[in-house]
């Protein structure tokens, strides 16, 4: 009964479900001794509910319900998991550092959280994020470092390092995480799944931040899909979030034929890319031309935002790290001490600049793009590296150069995918990125659709780790 349940879709749990094959209360215990299992080598996990006796009765009542034929959604039943980022009334956020353990305890929900909740699905547990969330990796002082699911000395990327971990090694379909820089993207990339930053304010968040982004991670598109169209909507907690959505907004499907695609090989910022990353991007953009799409080259356009829209980010966590207590202070992850330490000498008027910077390269990437209905390009310059670095070039005075290609997407508040497009030559993941215009996230999702059907078997994942049983 269980041998394919870790890759089971949305659609295969409810069809098992509906057909009493499955109960949801069969998979919660399945997941539980899955992560039992994988746990103790993955650390994907900051947080786990799946044996709280709340999320058993919700599985029971999920079971009822389907045995009714009155389920709450299409997900109802269907484990998902969140970010340890999300607010859960009663619980502290420690946003991944021991730093802000002794925190109040949250008093109002992040929206996503409720949301899901009215859907009936069944939440895990909260995935693992790096210190203070500015790491492209699964370290961490508050918990054991996450590793990638395909081999434990590898990086899992991040900030949602814990969703990426959890997408590739089965543990849900469904694996919420944030994007203020590729912190979907990354992740999602370097562990061969599939991660969606969708228009920003798509899906409501708290805090709001200028270009932070709910995303979605998991195998299959259409679970994507699914899960973006049960968050998206107006929230009184978020001041940017947008109105709801048309009836079967996510349905539109587009032709390839025609297509404007924007090829972006060259950031013209940030690290060298891989030849290895290059050539399979290209790859993508050739098929896609086979099918009948107009590829056009696009010429770099971020500049030096990279290092403005950092400074700006140094200065305002020095602000933040300065508030704490020493003890605190003590407690944090040195990398980002010191790197919240280059924010003393910022003065007002560059961290202004830096400020400025985010909507300057909205309205560059905007630019560039208008005339492109979709823009391909890497999502990172490389594929992972080792797992006990902070940062792809374990260099704190550059350690946004990285993040050249997901960036400009986030201030302009495109959507953007990540999907997997090969290997290197040592069989690490490869992630081609598919943005497009604002609010296509449609587009988007099918023009990616179309790609997992198109691709060729050397770029597909043939069958998903399961490295705790080596």
């Amino acid at each position: 009964m269980y041998s394919d349940i870790d890759d089971y879709s949305v659609s295969d749990l409810t069809d098992a479900y509906r057909s009493g094959k499955l109960t949801p209360v069969d998979v919660l215990k399945h997941k539980t001794q899955l992560m039992d299992a994988a746990e103790p080598t993955l650390h994907a996990m900051a947080r786990r509910y799946d044996t709280n006796i709340a999320t058993t009765k919700a599985a029971e009542e999920s079971r009822q319900r389907w045995l009714a034929g009155k389920p709450l959604s299409r997900l109802d039943g269907v484990p998902v998991t969140i970010k340890e980022n999300v607010n859960v009334i009663g619980e502290v956020t420690t946003w991944g550092s021991k730093a802000f353990a002794d925190s109040a305890p949250a008093t109002v929900n992040s929206p996503v959280y409720d949301l899901l909740k009215q859907t009936g699905c069944i939440i895990l547990g909260k995935t693992a994020m790096p210190e203070w969330g500015m790491l492209s990796s699964g370290i961490s002082t508050d918990h054991p470092t996450t590793c990638n699911a395909w081999n434990s000395r590898w990086n899992p990327g991040g900030s949602s390092s814990g969703a990426g971990t959890a997408s590739a090694s089965g543990y849900s379909p469904i694996n919420f995480g944030s994007d203020i820089g590729g912190s979907v993207r990354l992740p999602a990339s370097w562990n061969g799944a599939i991660g969606f930053k969708p228009t920003f304010a798509r899906i409501p968040v708290d805090p709001p931040y200028f270009g932070r982004s709910i995303g979605i991670l998991g195998r299959r598109i259409d679970d994507i899909s699914t899960a973006l169209g049960y968050t998206s909507g107006p929230d009184w907690r978020d001041p940017y979030s947008l109105p709801q959505p048309a009836k079967n907004w996510l349905s539109t499907s587009r032709d390839l034929e025609g297509t404007r695609i924007g090829l972006l090989l060259d950031a013209g910022a940030g690290s060298d890319v891989n030849p290895e990353v290059a050539a399979a991007v290209e790859n993508v953009a050739k098929l896609f031309e086979h099918e009948g799409a107009r590829i056009t080259p696009l010429q770099p356009f971020i500049g030096n935002s990279i290092e403005l829209i950092d400074m700006f980010w140094r200065a305002v966590h020095y602000r933040d790290y300065s508030a704490l207590s020493e003890h605190s202070k003590n407690l944090m992850l040195p990398f980002i001490a010191e790197w919240c330490l280059a924010g003393s000498t910022i003065t007002g008027g560059e961290a202004v600049r830096g400020s400025d910077e985010q909507l300057a390269l909205a309205k560059r990437t905007l630019e560039a793009t208008k005339d492109v209905d979709f823009i391909v390009s890497p999502v990172s310059p490389d594929a992972t590296y080792p797992v006990d670095w902070p940062m792809p070039s374990n260099d704190v005075n550059h350690a946004m150069a990285h993040i050249a290609f997901c960036l400009p997407y986030n201030m302009s508040g495109q959507p953007a995918l990540s999907l997997n497009c090969g290997f290197t030559s040592d069989r690490r993941p490869i992630g081609v990125q598919i943005a497009g215009q604002r609010y296509d996230e449609a587009g988007v999702l099918s023009i990616g659709r179309q790609y997992e059907q198109l691709k060729p078997e050397s770029a597909r994942v043939r069958a998903w780790p399961r490295i705790w049983e080596e």
